[in-house]
Parts: structure tokens; C-alpha cells; sequence
């Protein structure tokens, strides 16, 4: 079995153009890889035939990109047309979209290959990967162990090398997380730094498309190809950055803070010890780095509660079983019993428990009560993480609490909530961040959040870090 994923982009693409390889090749050695690694269970959808076809078709044009002939991994809740997308549920379980989304355009404009599609949890609503009706995806790392969420498949399907490359989705650290637990790179843009239009909907103000990859470099190389303003998605925004430019220069100057939230005793004791080696290196290499405390940032967890929650119960109103998805087949006299019994069958309790939470949240009096309170509160705590940066390059801490835990923990939902406790504010202020792996024997991410539109800064930090930084110390 060939090892080309073990390769940058820049080194595959080379030997592309060089004939030293074919993307047939690349695509076999997807689906080899799959195939070994199954009981991790990854992948929701394989698109084996159409990949295959592809790549054979691809053997006779010009290599013109870097992403030409390169297999690709996709979350899925995202759509593309022709291959099942289900978001993990049963409520989707069946359905084959009629268009693709603006991202999955762009990929197959650059003539990337598309391989199939990663599991998840339900509609993206975990941070374990458990709650897909398709099953849980083990940790790269460790398979006793959860992978993370709600990307958890597209993080295993990279870490695993099954793939060089995939995208997720991040509404409350989804990227990050699972990132972190998987020892691979995953970046948050900015909110509306690339399309949402053929997303699956969560949480509209909160969701964001983002790039899961083995190294820097290629984060950017996949970020670069999925950018831009979009006329079907109108919080896009529009972009000419290549997002590598800023690679391989010098850190020296570069002023950091570290909100005293993220170095709590929330956070356990070894991942607050590797995040301080990394603040000893960095002082080392002429990097300022302060402590700041942000005002309302420990209010992250009740804030997406409510806006995250309310949002869910309006975009999934959509499955009512008479328009596409799974419908009940129980003999039904009327509308309301015939939505009531699909939903029931369709959704998984925490999708359910969660619509139930947003419905409450959005009814009558709750709107003024709990809603409109929350967007004020979410602008105070946004208004405060970005004069942070009237001062600061970036802000860094830790992705995660803890370490990844063991399958079948079976934790409830205010405390799967917590798992997310720092990852969070950054979609609230839809800011820019990554996690980048720092760990050596356990998988610790740290946390670089940049200013709106920044994610060059990210990319220096990260990848200066990346080419310089001993994980093992």
C-alpha cells in the first residue's frame, strides 16, 4: 500500500505534474486505507465509482492546481448532489441532493476528489460523535476513546490517513474539538469567510465551513480553495488572500494574550502545564504574551444554549417527512400526528431535546425573556474579544478542558455543553481560530483565535510554531 498522504500537498502535486504518480493512485490509496481502518467507522458514504471514474478521466488533462486529483473528505452536512447526505440521521437517511453546495463547486472546479462522507454526530448537535444514528466514530488515537465533535468522522478519516485532507463544520468548536482529540490541524474562519449556502443548517449565525488537515501548510492550501463571496450566502464575504503568504516568516514582535478563563481550574492540570511550556517558548522567541480577563466570556455556555438552540428549532422545522426524508409509515388521520410521529421516529433524543429547548426558547414572551437577551449579551461579550485586538496579534489558551474519554460515558447534556466551554466564544463573536496540535504522548490542541479576517496571522503563529516547537518537551 502506497503512503502518499504521509506527503505535503505541495510534494503530491509535484509528482502529479511530474508523472511520477496518477490520481488514480491517490484515490486507491484512499480507499485502501478505508477499507483497512472500517471499525473506526468514519465514513457515512463511500463515493467509490464516481471517484474512481474521476481520477481516470483526470490522467489525460493538465495538472493546473494544487488540489488537482487530490482526495478530499467531506462532513455530512454537507451537500452534494447525486451522494447521500445525511447529517447522521435517520430523518435523512435516504436522501440524495438535487445541487451541490458553493464549497463542493468549488472542489470540483479545482477537479478535487471527492471520496465520500464522514460521520457525525446528529445534525451536528454533540461533541462526541455519539449521537449519529449511523453509530460513534472511534479516536485515532485511542479507539476506547471518543473522537470529538461534531466532526469527529472528518477529523479520524485525516488523522487516520485515509484521506489527506477534509472539511467540517464548526458551530461551537466542531472543528476544533475533534482536531484537539485527534492530533490533526483544524481551523474555524471567520464567519463569512466561506459560503454556507449548502450547509445543512444548525445554528445560521453560528455555523461555519472549515478545513481538517495534517499539517499547516495544507490548512491553507484548502482554505484559499473553499473562500469567497458567494451570492447564494449573503453574510459571505469576499477575499483575494492567499492564506500562505504569511507562512515561514518570523514571530519575534508578535504580542499574545491568554484570557485567565482558559487557564482556570477548568482546565486540567497537564494541559494548563503543556500550554505553559508553549508560553515559555514563545517568550523565548520575542513573543509578548499577557494574561487579560474578557467580561462575559463564562457566560459562552448559556449564550449558545439559547441562540444556538432557538436557531436549531427553526432551520430543522424544514424535516416534516412531506417534502424529502423519512415519513412514518403509522396510518395517520391528520397533519399534526403525521408530523409528530415522523419527527419522533426521525430524530434522536438529543436533536429532540434540543428543538424542544429552542421551541421554548422562541415562544411568546421567552423571545424578550431569554433570546433577545442573549443577543445583547452575546454583542457585549464579541465587543470585548475584539478590542483585544486593538492590543494584541492573537489570543491563545487551550482547545479543550480535558482529554478525550471513554465511549459510552453516556454524559448528560448540560455537561456534554462544558466540553465546548472554550471554543465557543469564538463563534459567538464569529471570530477566526484553530487548534493546533502541541501534545506528544496525549493529544492536546492549542487554541490561536485571530482578529476578524485574519487568518494569515493564524497561519505565521501556527506554522512557526509547527516547524519549531519540540511537542515532546
Amino acid at each position: 500500500m502506497s503512503n502518499y498522504f504521509d506527503l505535503p500537498l505541495i510534494t503530491i502535486n509535484q509528482k502529479l505534474k511530474n508523472k511520477e504518480i496518477k490520481p488514480i493512485d491517490l484515490v486507491n490509496e484512499a480507499f485502501e486505507k478505508i477499507e483497512n481502518n472500517m471499525e473506526y467507522n468514519a465514513f457515512i458514504t463511500l463515493n467509490k465509482e464516481k471517484a474512481i471514474k474521476k481520477a481516470i478521466e483526470l490522467e489525460n488533462k493538465e495538472v493546473d492546481n494544487i488540489l488537482f486529483g487530490i482526495p478530499i473528505a467531506l462532513k455530512d452536512n454537507i451537500i452534494t448532489k447525486d451522494l447521500k447526505t445525511t447529517c447522521a440521521s435517520k430523518i435523512l437517511d435516504d436522501f440524495i441532493p438535487i445541487y451541490d453546495s458553493t464549497v463542493v463547486k468549488k472542489l470540483n472546479k479545482l477537479n478535487a476528489i471527492i471520496i465520500g462522507k464522514t460521520n457525525m454526530d446528529e445534525f451536528a448537535m454533540g461533541s462526541t460523535n455519539e449521537t449519529s444514528y449511523y453509530g460513534p466514530v472511534l479516536n485515532a488515537i485511542d479507539k476506547t476513546k471518543v473522537p470529538g465533535g461534531s466532526s469527529g468522522g472528518s477529523a479520524v478519516s485525516v488523522a487516520l490517513k485515509m484521506v489527506p485532507i477534509s472539511l467540517g463544520s464548526d458551530t461551537g468548536g466542531s472543528i476544533r474539538q475533534p482536531s484537539a482529540f485527534n492530533n490533526v490541524v483544524g481551523l474555524k474562519p471567520t464567519y463569512g469567510r466561506v459560503s454556507r449556502y449548502g450547509l445543512v443548517a444548525f445554528s445560521s449565525s453560528l455555523d461555519q465551513i472549515g478545513p481538517i488537515t495534517n499539517s499547516v501548510i495544507d490548512n491553507a492550501i484548502l482554505l484559499n480553495a473553499i473562500s469567497g463571496i458567494d451570492n447564494k450566502d449573503l453574510t459571505s464575504s469576499e477575499t483575494n488572500e492567499d492564506f500562505t503568504s504569511e507562512i515561514g516568516k518570523t514571530i519575534s514582535g508578535m504580542k499574545v494574550c491568554i484570557p485567565n478563563f482558559y487557564m482556570s481550574e477548568k482546565v486540567d492540570i497537564e494541559i494548563r502545564n503543556k500550554i505553559n511550556k508553549v508560553i515559555n517558548f514563545l517568550k523565548l522567541n520575542n513573543v509578548l504574551v499577557d494574561y487579560v480577563d474578557i467580561n462575559f466570556i463564562d457566560y459562552a455556555i448559556p449564550l449558545y444554549q439559547i441562540i444556538a438552540l432557538a436557531e436549531a428549532s427553526s432551520n430543522l422545522a424544514r424535516f416534516d417527512g412531506v417534502r424529502f426524508g423519512y415519513k412514518t409509515d403509522k396510518k395517520i388521520t391528520n397533519i399534526d400526528d403525521f408530523y409528530k410521529y415522523t419527527r419522533n421516529e426521525g430524530f434522536g433524543d438529543e436533536v429532540k431535546r434540543r428543538i424542544m429547548i429552542g421551541s421554548y426558547v422562541l415562544s411568546g414572551k421567552n423571545v424578550d425573556i431569554y433570546f433577545k437577551k442573549a443577543l445583547s449579551i452575546r454583542k457585549k461579550l464579541s465587543d470585548n474579544m475584539y478590542q483585544l485586538f486593538n492590543h494584541y496579534d492573537l489570543i491563545i489558551g487551550p482547545t479543550t478542558t480535558g482529554f478525550p474519554y471513554d465511549l459510552g460515558t453516556n454524559k448528560s447534556s448540560n455537561e456534554s455543553f462544558m466540553d465546548d466551554i472554550l471554543t465557543i466564544p469564538v463563534n459567538m463573536a464569529g471570530l477566526p481560530a484553530m487548534s493546533l496540535p502541541i501534545g506528544s504522548n496525549k493529544p492536546i490542541g492549542l487554541q490561536i483565535i485571530g482578529n476578524m479576517f485574519d487568518e494569515k496571522t493564524i497561519y505565521k503563529f501556527a506554522a512557526f510554531l509547527e516547524s519549531n516547537y519540540k511537542r515532546g518537551e
